[in-house]
């Protein structure tokens, strides 16, 4: 029997982090289902490419809104200042996230930690209130959180971002609780190796560094993770996916990478 996907045709998504990445996959794979888009991020010319690219292509309604997340009261209003059109969000995707640096605990830089806290957790919790409230008052939607298997898989170097992931998939499900009765769905969507810019920022440029966490696998792709999005999304009503823990292969954990690929390379030139 063939898939009961439920269509998305003309309903709002909001997706924040989307000028790059998943955010990115997942606004194209949206709007291929139809579905109109309001997409946040910091990077105005990406955005305006992106909205240009997917109204061409598939007929959708867009809006764009440049913000960093980080200004916590700018996201308390992202919301109700939307176009009446887009204020009715069927969906919220919180996507925008990152990690810098991999210094000890005992090291770790104020300003990392602040810019860690205030993006992955303050503004997700915030954002999800906001909308919320509207979701509750309509009896409908969907929350999806992008969390990590950082959110239960610690490792050195990781004390703030792995915090923060755990915080992530705790708020999801705590969330859940607080919605059970309501017809709102409640998402976290848990990736291992994704390659996107996430290793670039987090290690601020160096691309030897970053293109060091991929070596020798196949890793998980943007669009990887997006289909797992809008799988859950299209899942039909009584369908709730609580989450999706997702490596790529030759990954176990966060740590336990096999690097086949790389070892295989080198046999080859031996």
């Amino acid at each position: 029997m063939a898939a009961r996907a439920v269509s998305l045709a003309n309903k709002i998504i909001l997706i924040t982090g989307a000028s790059s990445g998943i955010g990115r996959a997942a606004a194209e794979q949206f709007a291929e289902t139809g579905a109109n888009l309001i997409l946040v991020a910091r990077r105005a010319e990406r955005l305006q490419e992106l909205k240009s690219k997917l109204e061409t292509a598939f007929g959708i309604k867009t809006h764009t809104v440049t913000l960093d997340l980080q200004d916590i009261p700018k996201v308390e209003k992202l919301i109700p200042g939307l176009p009446a059109a887009f204020q009715e969000v069927d969906i919220l995707v919180n996507n925008a996230g990152l990690a810098l640096g991999k210094a000890p605990a005992q090291d770790n830089d104020v300003a990392d930690i602040s810019v860690m806290l205030d993006t992955n957790c303050k503004s997700l919790a915030v954002l999800t209130k906001c909308a919320a409230k509207g979701m509750i008052a309509r009896n409908r939607g969907h929350i999806i959180n992008i969390s990590s298997i950082a959110a239960s898989d610690h490792y050195a170097g990781g004390s703030i971002y792995c915090g923060t992931k755990a915080f992530v998939t705790a708020f999801t499900d705590s969330l859940r609780h607080d919605l059970v009765g309501t017809n709102i769905r409640v998402t976290a969507i848990s990736p291992g190796a994704v390659q996107t810019e996430f290793s670039n920022i987090r290690f601020k440029g160096n691309q030897e560094a970053a293109d060091a966490v991929y070596s020798g696998i196949q890793p998980l792709t943007a669009d990887d993770i997006a289909d797992q999005i809008v799988y859950a999304a299209t899942r039909p009503a009584n369908v709730q996916i609580a989450d999706i823990i997702s490596y790529a292969t030759y990954q176990a954990s966060g740590t336990n990478i096999a690097r086949v690929l790389a070892q295989q390379s080198g046999s080859q030139n031996a």
